[in-house]
């Protein structure tokens, strides 16, 4: 005996090429000869279809279904099927006299209404919906809630618990459901995939998160954790409207511990017995420094992005020590300490952090000559994307130190200025290029007039 929902299948497959050829047909031609054929083609297409389910020969009811489009589908169903599965043909075929047959005006998906009186007729349901799409099997559960069709939505849901969603489909899966919250489905186990059920601080999960970021090895892993954390906390601040849940207080402490760490090292490295070790023995205290310094780049970009990197700007523009040390710590080893140097100067140049002039000052005095010293080195040989961050751009960099600058007292740029003017025309390449801000400050000096009278 062939299976009713193989039937159904065909004539679902069936009304669906009729329906397709329907619609092409409606759509407004271009020249006469277009209406012409549209006019033939709309000739040949049934408006009329009919759809049986069961044994034919003892169905006793038909269902008539309009779409809007002016089809029609007529469905030869069984009273007593439709009425044991379904709480709306059961009222409808309880009124008296008994009514011949059904008709359902301007339906908005036939096709999957025509599906889903088919599963009325199938012994395992969540089993005819395995291999469809969540898409469909959300369209099937919409037309099972108005039928009242329990079975089919518990098996609905059951599918939807089962089977991988994400993103959009995500979205329309969790707005599909919601509202059955209340009416005794259990639809928790759905959602508790999107919501957790416990009270854990974003905070907290978030600290240990960077925690474990941080303390990771050297390798591929490591780099690319730091990228995707630090592309997916830059989403959050965008969802949040710039409001990320994330603790600052959580940040800066990591950022003194890196800091500790990096300083001992540097001591470290600056001895002259370590100069004299070789390569090989010197090289797990360069990849330690070069840990520590990459993890301090990241956290602040983070910072940056979180619009709280004033307080950092402060703490690095203190770190005199660390400075005189840099000179002498080989530049394999203390590039990327001139990373974060130049990191914070773009961020001041564009306006991402706000510190005060005493700290733009101090920052200069203290790393600008550190950053020129390994200029070039920077230039030509490391990718901050090795270190989860972005790439290294002179002129970006550039831009950002002159524009620093420019933020100062008159007679503060004008001691940088010439300061550096001295090093570009004896180094050139070799040193960042300041020209534009060369330009500004000498046009506020020798071209503009007074502001104000002292």
């Amino acid at each position: 005996m062939r299976s009713p929902y193989n039937v159904i299948r065909r004539s679902l497959d069936e009304f669906s090429l009729y329906s397709d050829r329907f619609h092409r047909a409606r759509e407004p031609s271009i020249s006469s000869k277009g209406t012409e054929r549209s006019h033939q083609q709309n000739a040949k297409i049934p408006r009329k279809i009919s759809v049986g389910l069961g044994q034919l020969e003892t169905s006793d009811l038909k269902v008539l279904l309009h779409t809007k489009c002016g089809a029609s589908v007529r469905m030869s169903v069984h009273r007593n099927v439709l009425a044991e599965h379904s709480r709306f043909f059961a009222d409808k075929l309880s009124e008296q006299p008994p009514v011949p047959q059904i008709e359902i005006l301007d339906c908005d998906d036939v096709e999957i209404y025509v599906e889903t009186v088919g599963l009325m007729y199938a012994k395992d349901v969540k089993r005819r919906l395995i291999k469809q799409s969540v898409s469909r099997v959300l369209r099937i559960l919409k037309i099972a809630e108005t039928l009242g069709f329990h079975a089919c939505i518990k098996s609905c849901l059951d599918y939807l618990e089962a089977v991988p969603w994400e993103g959009e489909e995500e979205e329309k899966v969790v707005s599909s459901i919601r509202h059955l919250q209340d009416d005794g489905y259990g639809i928790n186990p759905i959602l508790d995939r999107v919501a957790s059920g416990f009270c854990h601080p974003p905070n907290d999960t978030l600290s240990k998160i960077l925690e474990m970021v941080l303390e990771s090895g050297e390798g591929r892993g490591r780099r690319e954790m730091k990228s995707l954390v630090l592309k997916l906390l830059k989403e959050n601040l965008l969802m949040a409207n710039g409001s990320a849940d994330i603790s600052v207080e959580s940040l800066y402490a990591s950022c003194r511990r890196c800091l500790e760490s990096l300083l001992d090292l540097f001591r470290h490295a600056s001895e002259s017995a370590f100069t004299d070790l070789s390569q090989e023995s010197r090289g797990p205290v360069e990849r330690r420094i070069s840990l520590a310094a990459g993890n301090l780049l990241w956290l602040v970009e983070i910072l940056v992005d979180q619009h709280a990197a004033d307080e950092f700007a402060t703490l690095w523009a203190s770190q005199n020590e660390l400075a005189e040390l840099h000179s002498r710590v080989p530049i394999t080893s203390r590039h990327l300490v001139s990373y974060i140097t130049s990191r914070l100067f773009v961020g001041i140049g564009k306006g991402e952090l706000l510190p005060s002039k005493e700290t733009r000052k101090q920052l200069l005095h203290v790393w600008l000559q550190p950053l020129i010293d390994d200029y070039i080195w920077l230039r030509h040989h490391y990718s901050w994307l090795q270190h989860g961050c972005r790439g290294f751009d002179g002129m970006v960099v550039d831009e950002g130190i002159g524009r620093t600058i420019l933020t100062l007292p008159l007679e503060e740029q004008q001691s940088i200025l010439l300061s550096w003017l001295g090093t570009f025309s004896k180094s050139g390449d070799s040193c960042p290029n300041l020209q534009r801000a060369f330009e500004v400050w000498w046009r506020r000096t020798f071209t503009r007039p007074p502001v104000i009278c002292r």
